[in-house]
């Protein structure tokens, strides 16, 4: 059961505090998970999500790392990789006139891939497949009819509760994704993935910095402050020999 606290009854106009929601602990709830519903409750991007009808607070990480480097333009073709729930793929479509709501402007490509269903994203186009699996790429030009221009992942692999292996692992992940995009990029893609901060990325980088003409890491406010997330953007692909 949850409860508000931090302003009194009636209060109204500028100047209002925002009300704290407080949980109450249940039978059978874990400390943690108290924390996380809190957490979740109190969060402003979530309530926005709620309002503006996006499927998750993360599209805001998008929208705000693509208000700095501004990939996402009208006619752009996006592969976003781990596409649920479909917060990511609402914001690349907007973004990339993938749905026609702007008359006179190139209209974009949108494909998702993810291992499990996603509900169905007006202007996208979604597949169930492993991305992972031999022959992948060729699967993503033939749907796309060509290359991208972006390739996004927002993936990460399921928390163990030892800090050091989660970044492995979703350094693994990023460097398959990397991989993808390498495969399926047209010359000048962007691709932009997220990793947690750690010192395993040396290679990643490296790598990303040979076949990119820039590479940086970029927090967005939406990351939640005490996440240890951050993401990798690459600009500027340049395809060079295996």
């Amino acid at each position: 059961m949850a409860r508000r606290s931090g302003g009194g009854a009636g209060s109204s106009g500028r100047g209002r505090r925002e009300l704290a929601v407080r949980v109450k602990t249940a039978r059978g709830r874990k400390l943690s998970s108290t924390r996380w519903l809190e957490r979740q409750l109190n969060d402003p991007y979530v309530a926005r999500a709620k309002v503006e009808g996006f499927r998750s607070r993360a599209a805001y990480k998008l929208i705000e790392i693509d208000d700095k480097v501004r990939i996402l333009r009208p006619g752009a073709r996006v592969v976003d990789l781990g596409s649920a729930p479909g917060g990511w793929l609402q914001v690349a479509v907007a973004r990339t006139n993938a749905d026609r709501r702007q008359p006179g402007r190139p209209v974009g490509r949108v494909l998702g891939i993810d291992l499990q269903p996603v509900d169905p994203v007006a202007g996208a186009e979604v597949h169930e497949l492993d991305f992972l699996a031999e022959g992948a790429d060729a699967a993503v030009r033939d749907w796309l009819a060509g290359e991208a221009d972006v390739v996004l992942s927002d993936m990460a692999a399921a928390a163990s509760g030892h800090p050091p292996t989660d970044h492995l692992r979703i350094i693994a992940l990023c460097e398959a994704a990397a991989e993808l995009a390498r495969d399926v990029l047209s010359p000048g893609g962007a691709f932009v993935a997220k990793v947690l901060r750690g010192g395993a990325e040396g290679e990643l980088l490296a790598a990303l910095k040979r076949d990119f003409a820039k590479v940086r890491h970029i927090k967005p406010p939406a990351s939640r402050s005490d996440s240890a997330e951050t993401y990798l953007v690459a600009t500027g692909f340049r395809r060079t020999p295996a």
